[in-house]
């Protein structure tokens, strides 16, 4: 007995004095706002974490990772257009797939989230529509299910399972019109929900929502965002021995954020907490990296901070920077599968015959497919793109509902990056044009592509290099033009972007065959793509904007390499 007691002892000893690890956030960079992570011993150790995805397409991208440093993309919960057809119908770029909740029940992965139909006015309860798919596989896009709506009118939902299996969905009213979180059980099977409970209202900062439960230690605990999703953005919570409250706030909060500082990370929010193998807390949140003169380009990514949590107390987290101190996070261990690549890796692509896109690259709603052919016949190893009347300003509406722009775009996850296609086009029409883009949203990107534009005198059409942008944060810049010169007709081009720096993205172009000959055409503010909800997507298009004939463009030698994450 003696003996047991002593190695009992040297356990606790070796667990308390086990050295901290440092580790550098965002865990997730670039697009990847609202986090809901959570931790399965039963699926070998592994930690598990989903993201929103607002209008892009495939959405809801789940991560995967056993040491909480190397995190993998390993499907897309929604990846079927079947799934959530009105995603098409949503004009808004605020609006579609917001805050998802993950969570592992009885062997089965549920996944709640919200697709906001933000046209609608914001006291129509038509508005949110909430539901939720499941899978019992999560490594593949084709195991999550086709969603089971339920009525509720707000966002932000999150399930909970009490001691006796009862389910109950958390969530958020419209703050604009009556701000507070609110209950309701749920039948998991129909989607039927009981009577609605308003269980907490807040600190009464702004915009109390995205609440998750978690019981520990005889007490209810929620856990909600509030200030809004800007530098005043906080964690708060409350208490209560009853789930449907009332709820007692902690005289501590907020127990998260980083308002009021300088620190580079801003906006830190909309979190949730869950436990490692040894039993340690810790808090994902989305934060916005911003510099001094307020460029913050990559949008809302998500972080990670050690959380403490002692029995019957409130629980309390480290503040938010690039380079963190927190528990030990043991040896580094691979994800062996799943669909895509690490999430800071770089990127290469030919388009080879019998290829698929990967699941890191997203359209702008849901896409019109015959628009995107990979290595078709009359040219292999290129991705065929057939332009679309809208551009990436639109939408033109067609049959009541906004047509998709010809756009195909992979998520910006470094501060410095180059990314770089080949460019093969005829243009015959006024208006033709195809190019490369850095995409926030259809109100805000830069484009730079070649154009079937009048020349100086106006009296015959020619082809130009054109670098656009639009911005509804800062004026936009007057457009750039420049003749493309003769004996770089009908040869393949190199379109390159460039952040070299972390306000300013440069454009560049080039014949393939002597790519040391590039030119830089012209700059793009980063500020003008900033403080947003989602973050930027480099990526290729193809538009007659708005008349003519549709022609194709072909992109071959995808190139996105990443050449350093600012931190501090």
């Amino acid at each position: 007995m003696a003996m047991s007691c002593i190695v009992l002892i040297c356990l606790v000893i070796a667990r308390v004095f086990a050295h901290n690890s440092t580790y550098f956030n965002p865990i997730l960079p670039g697009f990847h706002p609202d986090p809901s992570c959570i931790f399965v011993p039963e699926k070998d150790n592994t930690f598990f974490c989903a993201s929103s995805s607002f209008l892009a397409f495939p959405g809801l991208p789940i991560h995967a990772s056993r040491d909480l440093r190397g995190w993998r993309l390993i499907s897309n919960a929604l990846s079927r257009p079947s799934q959530l057809p009105d995603l098409a119908s949503v004009r808004n770029p605020s609006g579609g797939i917001w805050a998802p909740t993950l969570r592992y029940h009885r062997g089965l992965f549920y996944l709640f989230t919200t697709l906001v139909l933000e046209d609608l006015p914001i006291n129509a309860s038509s508005r949110w529509d909430n539901f939720f798919v499941t899978s019992n596989n999560p490594y593949k896009s084709s195991s999550w299910s086709e969603p089971i709506h339920f009525s509720f009118e707000g966002y932000d939902p999150s399930v909970f399972w009490d001691q006796d299996n009862r389910a109950y969905v958390t969530g958020a009213h419209a703050w604009q019109i009556s701000p507070g979180i609110n209950q309701v059980t749920i039948n998991l099977k129909t989607g039927s929900v009981g009577d609605v409970v308003n269980i907490w209202n807040g600190t009464g900062r702004l915009a109390p929502e995205g609440p998750h439960l978690y019981r520990k230690d005889g007490y209810f605990y929620l856990m909600i965002a509030e200030g809004g999703t800007g530098r005043n953005h906080q964690e708060t919570i409350a208490r209560s021995r009853n789930i449907n409250g009332p709820y007692t706030s902690n005289p501590a909060n907020p127990v998260l954020t980083n308002a009021n500082t300088t620190s580079y990370f801003q906006a830190v929010g909309h979190a949730d907490l869950f436990q490692d193998a040894e039993d340690q807390w810790w808090a994902c949140a989305l934060a916005i990296r911003v510099r001094s003169d307020n460029t913050s380009p990559m949008g809302r990514e998500t972080v990670l901070t050690p959380v403490t949590w002692r029995e019957g107390e409130w629980p309390t987290a480290t503040k938010v920077s690039g380079e963190m101190d927190g528990w030990n996070m043991g040896s580094r261990k691979r994800i062996p599968s799943g669909e895509g690549s690490m999430v800071d890796a770089d990127h290469y692509h030919n388009f080879a015959p019998r290829s698929v896109l990967p699941p890191e690259f997203l359209y702008f709603r849901i896409p019109d497919w015959k628009n995107y052919l990979i290595s078709p016949r009359e040219r292999p190893y290129s991705l065929r793109l057939q332009s679309s009347m809208t551009n990436l300003s639109g939408p033109y509406d067609i049959s009541g509902k906004p047509q998709p722009p010809t756009f195909i775009g992979q998520r910006q996850t470094h501060t410095y990056f180059t990314f770089s296609v080949e460019l093969d086009v005829n243009l015959q029409e006024e208006g033709q044009e195809a190019g490369v883009t850095v995409f926030l949203d259809q109100n805000n990107h830069y484009e730079f592509g070649m154009a079937m534009l009048p020349d100086s005198a106006g009296n015959s059409l020619a082809p130009h290099f054109r670098l656009r942008g639009f911005s509804d944060i800062v004026p936009s810049p007057a457009p750039i033009l420049s003749p493309v010169p003769n004996w770089w007709l009908k040869r393949t081009l190199v379109l390159q972007i460039q952040a070299s720096n972390h306000t300013h993205f440069s454009f560049s172009v080039g014949l393939a065959s002597a790519r040391s000959e590039m030119r830089t055409i012209g700059y793009g503010r980063g500020i003008g793509l900033s403080w947003k909800f989602t973050g930027v997507l480099a990526g290729v298009y193809a538009t007659t904007n708005g008349a003519g004939q549709a022609f194709p463009a072909y992109i071959s030698s995808w190139s996105y390499k990443g050449q350093g994450q600012l931190l501090s």
